[in-house]
């Protein structure tokens, strides 16, 4: 595409650079403007002028210089001019272009899947554009793109877009699997914005896991409209979940809206039965009133048509979020009768094959008070315990727990959009769940369960992830919430359910986490170290065979000495950091640490293995810092879990902002290691569908150009019931 605009040639005092020139509808670009000497200038940037329909408008630019561009476009690709007036002399100015390229909305329909040889599925995704753009499919070995897969993967067909005046564009295509699987059980499917200037388009993907078994799963099953007995699981929430704005005309119309998962079915001692989800899901954060009606499926799902969701339920008890006395994101809908399967039967949480089209049917979780978190749970004795949960977005999936006695933030907003903040929520006690393929938004309010005997462990209702394929998840011990609920609503509430069941686990976190890289010189100082420390540690007698530089995954992208261990000896010790490194302890045999053979990284099975000693001193730890930790506005949650640089022992788990730098990140807190994860903030995780614009409207902003800020200050505590 030929430019329509041009930069204006760099004046005599200043200048600007821009961290990218092209960009899609879900990036952002920072310009600067600089002085000849490299200095920076101080400048007021304005947007001047762009090709996009002037009722979407052509996005912002805030005082840093950030550009965010519109939330569509009305072509296949817009230039924007941005133009920077020095404020020492206004009459000195320079401006960039910035190309933008349509990007997605959502992630694909569905996220993931699980497919028998043959099987078939439909992807659909939806353009940040109205009235073009078109999208290329392809199979591939990573979500990134990876490596191009052929036929014997599988097959697309039936590939078209849908072009509207008023209307995002809607492609599709359907995916077949081979009818005899290969030796790769898993495959990416992955859309790509076709881009008409020649650059890469933006790219998103569907997680397709390969079953000789006949395992068919799809979350598409959770988000479809139900005609009978509605089945828990699915997707639901409040009618009223919408933002509305209003035209040049006066008329109303739905910006967006949002939805979530109607997780399970609760009774209480007279028998009344209601639908347990979060607060944030039925009642709107806080906003929504007794009685509203809740639909299924939930907006998100209905194209934002308030009439066409079925009402299943009524607003009856809600735990308030803006108090300092409650724990829990939960709420309670009263079931309309004749409206819910009254066994509380949740989506895929039977037996394959025996649901339509060999897919996994309902049924019940265990019935009762559920399962605590115990550390006969998570003793090394004991297989790994596997956790299941059946939600709107992603569907059935697996993983294991990645921490406990956790304390976090999370923050709360009054609109879907998330335009408007509410309140920044402290809770302690949670459960942490690993993974970035267990949960997504619109997820919340799933039940999650113990997957080998579908005893309820919570309710989940937040998540972060980081930006190299790292995921966290946040739940409610079940205990709690039928606690605080019961307390509220000054009744005793229980999960209806069957007998004890195993659940089928579809687990979609195959691939390890990107490694972080670690710095050169960090490197060569640890190289250092370790032939320093050599020379008085290495013991073959005490158990430490060698010494050698390496990496931390307690501590990404930190330089680490490995200490190589006789795996024949137990009790080996070794100090958590040495010359101010910290130490990975990988167990070995003399033979391959003599030939170089020896791993860089300790065997690591997934989620947490410890004894109940290690866990209780980890807790008293986390119980002594936790506070004290997150005044730093960096973190913003502290519990407990195991340490990746040596697996025998516990670890202080820090969840760290990705846009902040903590004030300090010690290796060892009350004599404990210390593992970082960096994630974006946690949010409630509805999931958002943005409505067509109205092209004859005012301009309709992006939920993101929009620069909003938390103050924990304590709001007067709301009662619904």
């Amino acid at each position: 595409m030929v430019s329509n605009y041009a930069a204006k040639p760099i004046n005599e005092l200043f200048s600007l650079s821009a961290s990218t020139q092209t960009v899609d509808t879900n990036g952002q670009v920072q310009l600067k403007a600089l002085y000849a000497s490299g200095t920076a200038a101080a400048v007021h940037w304005t947007l001047t002028r762009g090709e996009n329909d002037g009722a979407i408008g052509q996005g912002t630019i805030d005082a840093r210089g950030v550009y965010t561009p519109p939330a569509s476009l009305t072509r296949d690709g817009i230039d924007v001019e941005i133009q920077a007036q020095l404020r020492s002399d206004p009459t000195k100015t320079a401006t960039e272009v910035i190309h933008v390229n349509p990007g997605f909305l959502q992630p694909l329909t569905p996220e993931n899947s699980a497919l028998p040889p043959g099987g078939s599925l439909p992807v659909s995704a939806q353009l940040a554009e109205v009235g073009g753009g078109d999208l290329d499919w392809r199979l591939s070995t990573a979500a990134s793109g990876g490596r191009r897969l052929d036929a014997s993967f599988g097959s697309f067909s039936q590939e078209s877009c849908q072009h509207s005046a008023q209307n995002y564009t809607v492609c599709s295509a359907i995916y077949t699997a081979p009818p005899s699987l290969p030796a790769g059980k898993e495959v990416y499917v992955v859309a790509t914005v076709h881009n008409t200037d020649g650059t890469a388009g933006s790219r998103q993907s569907v997680h397709v896991l390969l079953s000789n078994s006949g395992i068919s799963s799809s979350p598409l099953t959770n988000q479809s409209a139900q005609t009978s007995l509605v089945q828990l699981g699915s997707s639901g929430g409040n009618n009223n979940d919408a933002d509305a704005s209003q035209d040049r005309s006066g008329g109303s119309f739905i910006n967006d809206c949002c939805g979530g998962t109607l997780g399970a079915l609760v009774r209480d001692q007279t028998g009344s039965q209601y639908i347990l989800s979060n607060n944030h899901v039925l009642a709107e954060s806080d906003q929504a009133n007794q009685g509203d009606s809740i639909v299924q499926p939930g907006l998100i799902d209905a194209n934002c048509d308030q009439n066409a969701g079925r009402p299943v339920a009524s607003l009856r008890y809600v735990v308030p979020l803006a108090s300092s006395q409650t724990n829990v994101d939960a709420a309670l809908a009263e079931v309309n009768a004749g409206s819910v399967d009254p066994g509380g039967a949740i989506l895929q949480f039977g037996t394959p094959g025996k649901g339509t089209n060999n897919s996994i049917d309902a049924a019940p979780p265990a019935g009762g008070a559920g399962e605590a978190i115990t550390p006969a749970l998570l003793d090394p004795g004991s297989a790994p315990l596997r956790v299941a949960k059946s939600g709107r977005t992603t569907g059935l999936t697996c993983s294991t727990i990645e921490a406990v006695n956790l304390s976090l933030e999370v923050d709360y907003y009054k609109d879907c959009a998330e335009t408007q903040p509410y309140y920044r929520k402290t809770f302690v006690h949670q459960i942490g769940i690993g993974g970035n393929g267990f949960s997504d938004s619109g997820d919340s309010g799933a039940l999650v369960v113990d997957a080998g005997n579908a005893e309820p462990l919570g309710l989940y209702f937040a998540g972060g992830t980081d930006d190299h394929g790292g995921g966290f998840s946040v739940v409610n011990p079940i205990q709690d919430v039928l606690s605080e609920l019961g307390a509220h609503a000054d009744r005793q509430f229980s999960i209806v359910g069957g007998a004890e069941h195993p659940i089928s686990c579809l687990n979609y976190d195959g691939h390890p986490v990107e490694e972080q890289p670690v710095p050169e010189l960090s490197q060569k100082k640890a190289q250092f170290a370790a032939r320093k420390n050599a020379s008085t540690l290495v013991n073959p007698a005490t158990g430490i065979l060698d010494l050698a530089s390496g990496a931390s995954a307690d501590s990404p992208g930190s330089a680490a000495l490995i200490v190589y261990v006789d795996k024949a000896r137990e009790g080996v010790q070794v100090p958590a950091v040495l010359n101010g490194f910290r130490t990975v302890v990988v167990p070995a045999d003399p033979a391959s640490v003599a030939d170089g053979t020896a791993p860089k990284i300790p065997s690591l099975s997934p989620g947490i293995q410890l004894s109940a000693a290690a866990l209780q001193e980890a807790s008293t730890v986390q119980q002594a810092y936790a506070k004290h930790l997150m005044v730093d506005p960096a973190i913003f949650g502290v519990g407990v879990t195991q340490s990746r640089d040596n697996p025998a022992e516990a670890a202080l788990l820090v969840l760290v902002d990705i846009s902040r730098t903590p004030r300090a990140m010690p290796a060892i807190i009350g004599g404990l290691r210390t593992r970082y994860v960096f994630l974006h903030r946690f949010h409630v995780t509805r999931s958002k569908y943005a409505g067509a614009p109205h092209l004859s409207s005012c301009s309709l902003k992006s939920s993101s150009s929009k620069t909003v800020e938390f103050r924990p200050e304590q709001l007067p505590a709301l009662d619904l019931h």
